[in-house]
């Protein structure tokens, strides 16, 4: 990340509502999702050591103490997530992602933008930094009950 890049971060981290806790950051990164009507269990995060929103310029961060993999049962995708996790959210949207790869075939892609583009579709969409993008049932990210 170039100086420029870490700069433009930390200005938006300024004004930033920031929490700081596995227990209330988990809480706060499924609020968040909701409320940009983004299913909950888009970003199933463990050891969360900070989760931080940018009201007015609409940019997220969440920080966790390693790099996870997860697997999305209901569509057999592996999802990595970086120790840092940034984005610009907006209703329904999530653009310039940064910190989340999926993996197609024999790859690691990265995810630079989920969006529900039509609600009555009820399918979400990654798109990558190549403009390649794929769709699935949002209800493959709804929050996966531990049991």
């Amino acid at each position: 990340m170039s100086n420029q890049q870490q700069q433009q971060i930390e200005n938006h981290r300024e004004k930033a509502e920031i929490y700081r806790g596995d227990s209330l950051c988990n809480q706060k990164s499924k609020e968040l999702l909701e409320s940009i009507q983004l299913p909950r269990g888009l970003l199933p995060l463990e050891d969360i050591e900070e989760v931080g929103h940018n009201v007015d310029t609409g940019f997220v961060w969440v920080k966790q103490k390693r790099a996870k993999e997860h697997k999305f049962k209901k569509i057999g995708r592996l999802v990595w997530y970086d120790t840092e996790v940034t984005a610009f959210v907006e209703d329904r949207r999530m653009r310039r992602l940064t910190g989340v790869k999926s993996k197609e075939l024999l790859f690691w892609v990265s995810v630079n933008e989920i969006r529900i583009a039509d609600p009555e579709s009820k399918k979400i969409t990654f798109g990558t930094p190549t403009g390649i993008s794929r769709s699935f049932p949002v209800e493959a990210f709804e929050e996966e009950v531990v049991g």
